[in-house]
């Protein structure tokens, strides 16, 4: 009788919590991240001729997109007013590189900028540098909030960027952080993995057959990437139905690649094809490249991970311990070894 009654007192406790922090997450902002969760903690590696990737032996989600122009914007319209680290290039604008851009235009002088998306607002963004996809994750993480680039914005959170640290390239996520650009071992797992045979598909569309380039929503391995047939430009996320990875991404191989948060010698990785890319060339596990981390490229773009705090994995611990007892009573690029900068 003890024992239940004390059990009734966590599981309380726990859902008088839960009530708090969802009350909370849904203060933090305007931007939602539609993300997958990734389960299979502590899933096996795929070894490749360039290392091994892909395991992942916590619990997180992933971006099930790109993040898109629109939720960029609203991230320069919160704290780049006056935009001091240069989050906003002007190639974002609509007709700077022809059908290349994400469309978000800047209007308005240093001090009073504001910003809008001017084409599809589901365009990825592209033309972000490493440090611009770093400042949009401590946005997140400080809870979407508006002010000036800086401390408790954009300069602090999931990453620490300090000068010296962004010029030798050793800035890393800080610990029990939620919100950051996806590691290469998230990344990786969550567009090859398969939980059922515990391998790693070719290619993030949940076969091992080359992607095609055209498209079809109701054709098979398709992905914005080049050839005769793709657009040739940057495509809505989630416009190739037929891309969807083994956990429910879109556009893992295709559209524009993707920073991780992951270093090399000289730079920091970058994953997973675009519409300047053949597919056997950049897609499958083993093909990643390294980039300036100050470059930003037409073709380049990021997507966020979610990892849960520690206090939330261990409530839903104990949530599932209950559920349980109820119920018992009635997971360097073979085509890019070089550093690379993309134009």
């Amino acid at each position: 009788m003890q024992l239940k009654q004390n059990l009734r007192r966590v599981v309380k406790s726990v859902t008088t919590s839960l009530a708090v922090l969802m009350i909370a997450g849904a203060a933090r902002g305007n931007v939602v991240i539609a993300t997958v969760p990734v389960g299979n903690i502590g899933n096996p590696a795929v070894v490749t001729n360039y290392g091994t990737f892909g395991s992942v032996n916590y619990a997180y989600s992933i971006g099930k997109y790109d993040v898109t122009a629109s939720q960029y914007a609203a991230f320069l319209n919160a704290v780049a007013a006056t935009d001091t680290y240069g989050c906003y290039d002007p190639f974002m604008a609509a007709g700077s590189q022809g059908n290349v851009t994400c469309d978000i235009s800047q209007s308005g002088s240093n001090g009073s900028y504001t910003y809008a998306t001017t084409g599809n607002p589901n365009l990825p963004v592209n033309y972000v540098t490493f440090w611009d996809a770093c400042r949009f994750a401590n946005w997140l993480e400080n809870g979407q909030p508006t002010g000036p680039e800086g401390s408790g914005t954009t300069e602090t959170g999931t990453y620490t960027l300090t000068p010296a640290a962004m010029a030798a390239d050793t800035v890393v996520r800080n610990p029990n952080s939620v919100w950051a650009v996806s590691s290469q071992n998230e990344w990786v797992k969550a567009a090859y993995y398969n939980a059922s045979t515990q391998t790693y598909y070719d290619y993030a569309t949940r076969s091992n057959n080359t992607p095609s380039n055209t498209l079809s929503a109701t054709g098979t391995n398709n992905a914005n990437l080049y050839g005769t047939n793709a657009p040739g430009e940057l495509t809505p996320v989630g416009t190739f139905a037929a891309s969807v990875g083994p956990y429910g991404t879109f556009d893992q191989n295709g559209d524009v690649f993707q920073w991780v948060d992951t270093t090399l010698p000289g730079g920091y990785i970058v994953r997973g094809g675009s519409f300047t890319s053949e597919a056997n060339n950049d897609c499958q596990p083993e093909d990643y490249f390294g980039q300036d981390p100050t470059q930003p490229s037409a073709d380049l773009g990021f997507r966020i991970s979610e990892v849960p705090e520690p206090t939330c994995v261990g409530l839903m611990a104990v949530i599932s311990i209950q559920t349980l007892a109820r119920r018992r009573k009635v997971t360097f690029g073979r085509a890019h070894a070089e550093s690379a900068t993309r134009s």
